[in-house]
């Protein structure tokens, strides 16, 4: 299946909720105050936030007015163009060797989404290895290795309870005498205590900064598009314990609120990376904000 019936494919709930309505809203009818509301009250349903939905609406208006138009059916290229502008990001492509940290609370698919971008990678040609720093969860370490058996990829892990750091510390050494050109690190999801959570980031930070200073280092967060305001929430609470590079959006197919992108991505200033648009392993693909709006409006 290509990228774009994937993309296709993974927003059909979203797009049989907000499609219809715009269309609607779009046929023909005269730009006023009602016209924006019920465009208002279409962004909001699917989940689009109040804070991006109030952007972008002042945003068409602000163009309506410039351009003196009039009839709803002129203005739907211009909405189109205001939504891409809103998630679309500069993101600089990656250099080798490459190292992601991926957080996220357990119970959003943090290690299927290691397992699909450890995945990814290979099918780019590239070799990696993942490191089992959530030692506080049990069988993390176990589950993880499912996932780097089926995507083919090397796996680096210590006992229950060992130190997150010295798992990336070992992860690390591993990829420089290998050669690898990944590695994907593992990290504890749980958030009832901050504080400890903290330390454990900033501790792998220090190693990958000592061990591997020549490498492209990113950290992306996971979030279940399920979810919907919850995750946006996440975003601002992991945005608190460490800097957030990209987000990966799983379960996109599993929702008929894809708008959630413009709460997480537009109002939170981060870029969406990945989205995850089905359950096999390879149905993780880079996020393009023309090709996802582009398929929603029509």
């Amino acid at each position: 299946m290509g990228i774009f019936s994937k993309i296709s494919n993974g927003l059909k709930k979203t797009k049989e909720n907000f499609s219809r309505k715009i269309y609607e809203l779009f046929k023909g009818r005269a730009i006023d105050d009602e016209f924006y509301e019920e465009l208002e009250m279409a962004l909001i349903s699917a989940d689009v936030g109040f804070t991006a939905t109030e952007m972008i609406c002042n945003k068409l208006k602000e163009a309506c007015y410039e351009k003196r138009l009039t009839d709803t059916s002129q203005a739907k290229d211009i909405l189109k163009q205001i939504m891409i502008s809103e998630i679309d990001y500069d993101i600089p492509e990656y250099e080798y060797p490459l190292v992601i940290l991926v957080a996220g609370v357990n119970g959003v698919g943090k290690t299927t989404a290691i397992g699909k971008l450890a995945k990814y990678f290979k099918s780019e040609g590239k070799s990696v290895v993942l490191a089992a720093a959530d030692t506080f969860r049990a069988a993390a370490s176990d589950q993880l290795t499912v996932w780097a058996e089926r995507a083919g990829v090397r796996i680096v892990k210590q006992s229950e309870g060992s130190d997150p750091a010295a798992v990336v510390f070992d992860a690390i050494s591993s990829a420089k005498a290998r050669k690898d050109d990944v590695v994907l690190i593992d990290t504890a999801g749980r958030l009832h205590n901050k504080k400890n959570l903290m330390n454990e980031l900033n501790k792998i930070h220090k190693v990958v900064d000592r061990e591997y200073p020549d490498c492209d280092y990113r950290s992306y967060i996971v979030l279940d598009a399920t979810t919907g305001q919850n995750a946006v929430a996440q975003v601002e609470t992991f945005g608190e314990i460490f800097d957030i590079d990209g987000i990966i959006l799983n379960k996109l197919d599993g929702t008929a609120k894809g708008g959630v992108v413009f709460a997480i991505s537009s109002e939170q200033e981060i870029p969406v990376c990945f989205v995850g648009v089905g359950e096999k392993i390879d149905d993780l693909i880079k996020f393009d904000a023309t090709s996802f709006i582009e398929e929603l409006i029509d």
